[in-house]
């Protein structure tokens, strides 16, 4: 029976008959996986009628599928709060707090439910599997010492691994990366073949020493007919990834890029995609740029896939690594003093500068707050002023925001990633905050298109190209994700 009856608004039936027709119109947009319209009809059953769990406990599911953490867990609450006995509004919750990684939340959810229901398999076995997950953590935060973080990147002794007679793979040449290297590596990729761990761990060696000699804020200038391509996440869609080189060529130092974050997670082609960026990088520092996005942490490598992938193709200690790598890579970048390039967003601040951005100590897993924090997370509004972050972390930020920013930056416009749209770009704020995602057919659900930038040095004016999903082999995105991702439903 519904408690915290007393204070809830009286709904007419033609209302409550109304609502439960959006509802129902609802869960039939999610059975298609359009969200967006499902949390549009939610609403304006909610609107009709705030008094049943299960709009929310709905909506916030809709909410989960699109990354809108924050609005989730909101919704679960609200749920559990209308109804204290539904227990899919505490499921809800759980999966809010996880994919916030708000384990100990999760988990007292699940232990509620396994209560209330003790013959439920399904909440016993995630109850299990979450306190797996919280014991770990709290066993890992013991043993760690923080003023004396073992190096892993030290403990690798690459002279001590022989490369077997029967690997057929490239081979680094004298330890470096060439253009030959990275070709056969593409297609050694496409065929589903693996690179030696001696030449993945040098690669990811290489790569962190030189990452370790940046500031947090890169300066890039484009000569006057010089082109330069910005793409958004590829979230391990390594066969996408490739077609953007058939349609746009492989970057080269005529041919520049910037891969604006979110490299992994997701897809399950992850391991193939971050080592043929961190492959061009080596090849032409000068002229192929990477930004860190949200997924390049270990939080979120551990929930969506890039961990349990690192894992199964190679091992726990090349995961740790990838980790102490991640840590360097660069949060922004800045385009002829002009354009301003990040993944996530802008600040919860007006006075942020880029000399300040430039001198952020980013070599750490990302803060919960501040410009780190939201150089990775935050999004655009359409409205004026400043909200709470949807996905619970970072801010979100409107028209006025941005255009401060710029001006206190003497910076045209900014571009930043981190949101799936359907045409894979969008031009909000007065074209003064561009969105680009360049993972097509995201989590192969979605429907989108990706798109890439191109600028001209000269005038700065952004072209967009867009293109759809290309076949990938039948492995499915988030095979390699968190066992409990796939018992959230």
């Amino acid at each position: 029976m519904s408690t915290n009856t007393k204070d809830r608004p009286v709904v007419s039936p033609e209302d409550a008959e109304l609502a439960e027709k959006y509802k129902n119109e609802a869960n039939e947009y999610f059975k298609k996986q359009d969200f967006n319209t499902a949390i549009d009809l939610y609403s304006k059953a909610i609107e009709k009628n705030p008094n049943p769990a299960v709009y929310r406990a709905n909506r916030s599911f809709a909410y989960l599928k699109i990354e809108c953490f924050g609005y989730a867990l909101v919704d679960a609450d609200n749920a559990v709060a209308l109804d204290k006995n539904y227990v899919k509004g505490y499921y809800r919750r759980a999966a809010a707090n996880m994919s916030l990684g708000k384990w100990k939340d999760a988990l007292k959810d699940y232990e509620y439910v396994t209560k209330v229901r003790p013959n439920d398999k399904d909440a016993k076995l995630k109850f299990v599997e979450c306190n797996k997950i919280v014991k770990k953590i709290a066993f890992e935060k013991a043993i760690s010492v923080e003023d004396n973080k073992k190096n892993i990147a030290n403990s690798i002794n690459l002279d001590g691994m022989t490369i077997e007679n029967d690997y057929m793979g490239p081979e680094l040449e004298e330890g470096k990366v060439t253009l030959k290297f990275i070709k056969e590596l593409m297609e050694l990729y496409k065929n589903q073949g693996k690179l030696h761990r001696k030449f993945a761990y040098k690669i990811l060696l290489d790569i962190k020493t030189y990452f370790m000699g940046q500031p947090s804020l890169i300066d890039i200038t484009i000569g006057d007919n010089d082109k330069f391509t910005v793409c958004g996440d590829v979230h391990g869609q390594f066969y996408d990834l490739m077609n953007i080189f058939e349609l746009n060529g492989l970057p080269s130092e005529t041919n520049p890029y910037l891969f604006n974050g979110d490299f992994v997670d997701r897809g399950s082609f992850s391991v193939e995609c971050i080592f043929t960026l961190f492959g061009f990088k080596l090849l032409y520092p000068n002229h192929f740029f990477m930004s860190r996005g949200n997924h390049e942490s270990a939080t979120m490598n551990q929930m969506y896939g890039f961990d349990g992938e690192v894992k199964s193709k190679y091992t726990v200690q090349m995961a740790e690594l990838f980790t102490e790598v991640y840590n360097w890579l660069p949060l922004a970048h800045c385009l002829n003093k002009r354009v301003m390039v990040m993944h996530g967003g802008l600040f919860s601040r007006d006075d942020v500068t880029l000399d300040e951005i430039r001198k952020i100590d980013r070599n750490r897993q990302p803060p919960e707050e501040g410009p780190m924090c939201e150089l990775l997370w935050s999004d655009p509004q359409p409205q004026n002023g400043r909200a709470p972050s949807k996905r619970g972390v970072g801010c979100q930020f409107g028209p006025d925001v941005t255009s401060k920013f710029l001006e206190l930056n003497k910076l045209d416009y900014v571009i930043r990633s981190h949101e799936v749209k359907n045409d894979g770009y969008e031009v909000a704020h007065d074209g003064k905050c561009i969105t680009v995602f360049s993972a097509p057919n995201y989590c192969d659900t979605m429907g989108n298109k990706g798109a890439f930038i191109i600028l001209n040095g000269k005038d700065m004016i952004p072209q967009y190209t867009t293109y759809e999903a290309v076949p990938h082999p039948n492995v499915k995105p988030m095979a390699y994700a968190n066992s409990l991702l796939s018992l959230m439903c």
